[in-house]
């Protein structure tokens, strides 16, 4: 499929870009919508601490496994039908895992971020495609989509699962099926758009080098993986900090939704910066900063940890649209895209997988979040650096 243009059909544009917006707004939300109903799923299962925390891992570990394989399967079988197995996988995921048993449970949760994975993957890779001259408007406006809707799943998760009768977290994990059902009668007419075109192969020396192999591919892996490390860290243990902080257990899940709509709406004015600036390197240093003074902030005054978890939602969620627009931008074909998408999102969730484990191990070391802290600030401080690489104005050889 050739780009979309002026000449192209508004309609046809405008199908086209809900489908991405839907698609995107299931790419958080059946995962962090846990955390704030974890408690309940203990007590109803009988789960021991590890099989709880196996369910924050699960999803990370899919979305690192998924994703070198979502594009391959984009290259074999096109990007629209990649997309809608994913979405019916999804719904597959979130039927099983709200079926209320332990099994279930977990292979739900599998499913779920298998599939997921593959639209982490493969949405940049769209962009590329079909609208390479939008990819900043575009990318913001699906990672504002992605964050809002993860933010309503966190606030209404506790409400739904005690509006329900018998043990209410079902519901709450089932909720997100609204959006992934619509998801798919949206994505329906792009199954018959025509098959893309295949590039004719060049000489052997014009090939391009694989992502693994260049340096700069590595420096936004490395932006995106740190700030996925840190963010689902914090978005794992904020209701224990604000348990600790103070706060009543009713305002744990509103803070949790807080963060992730915070993450969402920075990419507004974040657009106009993107658009604007040929060079990212010190909106990369920025983003990351602004989530260093949160962490900062939730170490030495963590009585405000609300404030602090809002901040470091823009800071967070202002990196992660960022490292997605590096993805399209740093590359010069849909194909170079998902490649480079796929090992940032392999990586990044391979690195990210084993962070809420291991703070909650520091933590209980501890006693308390102070050490943990400080070893999210090296992390954010880390990414900042390699923002300073990932933000140059070149792309991948």
């Amino acid at each position: 499929m050739a780009p979309l243009s002026a000449s192209s059909s508004l309609p046809r544009q405008a199908w086209l870009i809900a489908g991405i917006l839907l698609i995107a707004s299931n790419l958080r939300g059946p995962v962090t919508g846990v955390a704030p109903v974890l408690d309940m799923i203990r007590t109803s299962l009988d789960l021991t601490a590890a099989q709880a925390g196996l369910l924050t891992t699960l999803p990370l570990l899919a979305f690192a496994a998924g994703a070198p394989v979502a594009a391959l399967a984009a290259r074999r079988h096109g990007l629209e039908r990649t997309l809608m197995a994913a979405l019916l996988t999804l719904v597959a995921g979130l039927c099983l895992r709200s079926s209320g048993s332990v099994w279930a449970l977990f292979a739900g949760t599998v499913l779920i971020g298998g599939a997921i994975a593959f639209g982490n993957v493969l949405l940049p890779s769209l962009l590329k495609r079909d609208f390479p001259g939008r990819i900043a408007s575009l990318t913001s406006a699906y990672a504002l989509t992605m964050g809002v809707a993860s933010g309503l799943a966190s606030m209404i998760a506790v409400p739904l699962a005690l509006w329900s009768a018998g043990p209410g977290w079902p519901l709450a994990l089932f909720a997100p099926i609204v959006i992934a059902v619509a998801s798919v009668l949206v994505w329906l007419p792009q199954l018959r758009a025509p098959a893309p075109a295949t590039a004719p192969a060049g000489p052997i020396h014009a090939r391009p080098r694989p992502v693994w192999k260049s340096a700069l591919a590595w420096q936004i892996t490395l932006f995106l993986g740190l700030n996925s490390l840190v963010y689902y860290i914090v978005s794992s243990w904020l209701p224990s900090m604000l348990h600790d902080a103070g706060y009543p257990p009713g305002s744990t899940g509103s803070v949790h939704g807080m963060l992730q709509i915070a993450s969402a709406v920075v990419g507004l004015p974040l657009l106009a910066l993107v658009r604007r600036a040929r060079d990212q390197r010190w909106l990369a240093v920025g983003c990351s900063s602004l989530s260093i003074v949160a962490l900062l902030g939730l170490l030495v005054a963590p009585s405000w940890a609300a404030a602090w978890a809002i901040l470091y939602g823009c800071g967070g969620g202002a990196s992660i649209i960022l490292g997605l627009a590096f993805v399209s931008l740093r590359v010069s074909n849909a194909q170079q895209a998902a490649a480079l998408s796929g090992m940032a999102q392999a990586v990044g969730y391979l690195l990210a997988a084993g962070g809420p484990t291991a703070i909650g191990a520091v933590h209980d070391l501890t006693g308390g979040w102070t050490v943990a802290l400080l070893i999210c600030l090296a992390f954010a401080c880390a990414q900042a650096v390699f923002g300073l690489y990932a933000g140059r104005h070149r792309q991948l050889a």
